[in-house]
């Protein structure tokens, strides 16, 4: 699969919205700026999410790949993967965008700015799509008619710093079929 076909990926948008979780956002920025985060300090360094939004991010962590716990060190401590490192540095390649062109707002924080760049980029069409794609074009007409040519134009940067953790880490997508398969067993055996 190529640069341009991997965000048209099945689970693509599924994943782009786990990616999305604040939590998550959170955890895997908070490593890359200072450094593994001991188990004991979880609770504290994050004390503004709920104990389950924090379950949660660290479940998705794991299940994505982009954090383990280092059990050699003392205490143990949560450590970000190869793959892990590569997402922070698309958070930051997002928030830079979003921060440029003060999307969604110029107040906006860190997080949110991240997160609203992640949803644009699951919404939009790549510029490499086939021209001939009337709801393609018609989404990039609009996305320039929303933030502008320029800003448009800036996003691919975002835009192709996503496509390629994708396709440099896999696993992200299959962990989004992997759940989606296993929603559907539940939900077939509840029935």
């Amino acid at each position: 699969m190529t640069t341009p076909e991997i965000l048209h990926h099945p689970h693509a948008r599924r994943t782009i919205s786990a990616m999305s979780l604040p939590g998550l956002i959170r955890l895997i920025s908070e490593i890359d700026d200072n450094g593994p985060v001991s188990r004991g300090s979880l609770g504290v360094t994050f004390d503004d999410l709920t104990r389950h939004q924090l379950r949660h991010a660290l479940d998705s962590a794991r299940d994505f790949g982009v954090v383990y716990a280092d059990e050699e060190a003392q205490p143990a401590r949560y450590r970000l993967t190869r793959s892990g490192e590569d997402l922070a540095e698309v958070y930051d390649t997002a928030a830079r965008w979003a921060r440029t062109h003060q999307y969604p707002s110029p107040s906006s924080d860190f997080v949110t700015r991240v997160q609203s760049t992640l949803q644009l980029l699951a919404r939009v069409p790549d510029t490499h799509q086939d021209p001939r794609d009337d709801d393609a074009r018609d989404r990039l007409e609009a996305l320039n008619a929303v933030l502008g040519p320029s800003a448009a134009r800036a996003l691919e940067v975002s835009w192709a710093a996503l496509a390629t953790w994708f396709l440099e880490h896999p696993q992200a997508l299959r962990t989004a079929e992997t759940r989606s398969l296993h929603a559907a067993d539940k939900s077939e055996h509840a029935a």
